[in-house]
């Protein structure tokens, strides 16, 4: 391993918040923030950065309430998609990201999607991994009880029915269901996962992110807009066995921009990209 390629690991602040990320890659390379999904962290990209690294200057935050970020409680800091992406905003300036490629997944996506819109002079890239922009991706069974407690932001019944997607059970099926070969993917991913979503008051943060979620849809078209106006080079990498954003039910795939690349991948998953078969692409 170069001297390049080796990760650090590192803390800044953020208004008052501890925000942890990994880092890698020489500081003048053209540079990639790596935006990581639900229930994972930037530690779902740590066999990613390396490879990477060599060629990019590579960034990968975790959002308040994730990984080794400061996690106030839901009832000192707002958890929503416009709260996250804020942060993730302030901490692109103060780690001196002017210019940047975006690498989003599931979460990624909405808090990378807002930065783009904010700041489309600083985006030169995107990199998708089954990140949502249409409501066609939530046509389906999974999102039935979220969008039922989108309808009713105060029913504990609702709001408790959501826990389910807190459980060790749902955070493995998260990373093998759909595999042809469970048994090549290693348990370590998802049990550092649940290890931090376990925390107390933890299960608190995920619920109201998942009643925040609903505030996607709505800038969807704003998104939209973006891609078609700005028309930034898009890789998008989208697993036929998703069940959470079905590529089929999904017109990111069938409006992208014009200079986009379309790999249909084997499924939506968290692992890291060498223990993977199917959702990582092999560039950025």
């Amino acid at each position: 391993m170069t001297r390049s390629t080796k990760v650090a690991h590192k803390t800044v602040k953020v208004g008052d918040l501890d925000i942890f990320y990994r880092e890698a890659g020489p500081k003048d390379a053209p540079a990639v923030q790596l935006l990581h999904g639900f229930p994972t962290s930037s530690q779902m990209f740590r066999n990613l950065i390396p490879l990477l690294a060599n060629g990019y200057r590579v960034v990968a935050p975790d959002y308040p309430g994730y990984g080794h970020s400061s996690m106030p409680t839901h009832d000192q800091f707002a958890y929503t998609f416009d709260n996250l992406a804020a942060v993730i905003d302030a901490f692109t300036e103060k780690v001196g990201l002017t210019k940047y490629a975006l690498y989003v997944q599931d979460y990624g996506a909405p808090v990378g999607y807002r930065l783009a819109v904010a700041h489309p002079e600083r985006v030169t890239a995107i990199v998708v991994q089954n990140g949502n922009a249409y409501d066609e991706g939530l046509d389906n069974d999974f999102w039935k009880p979220i969008k039922a407690y989108w309808q009713e932001p105060n029913s504990k019944e609702k709001r408790d029915a959501l826990r389910v997607a807190l459980t060790y059970e749902t955070t493995k099926w998260q990373y093998t269901h759909g595999v042809k070969n469970p048994e090549l993917v290693s348990p370590d991913g998802a049990a550092h996962d649940q290890f931090l979503l376990d925390r107390k008051g933890n299960d608190e943060i995920q619920l109201d992110l998942l009643l925040s979620y609903g505030s996607n849809p709505p800038l969807y078209p704003k998104w939209q807009e973006y891609f078609r106006t700005h028309q930034p080079p898009m890789l998008i990498a989208w697993g036929k066995n998703d069940q959470i954003f079905h590529r089929r039910r999904s017109r990111a795939v069938q409006a992208r921009p014009e200079n986009a690349g379309v790999s249909p991948a084997r499924r939506r998953s968290l692992r890291p990209r060498d223990e993977r078969r199917r959702d990582r692409p092999t560039n950025a």
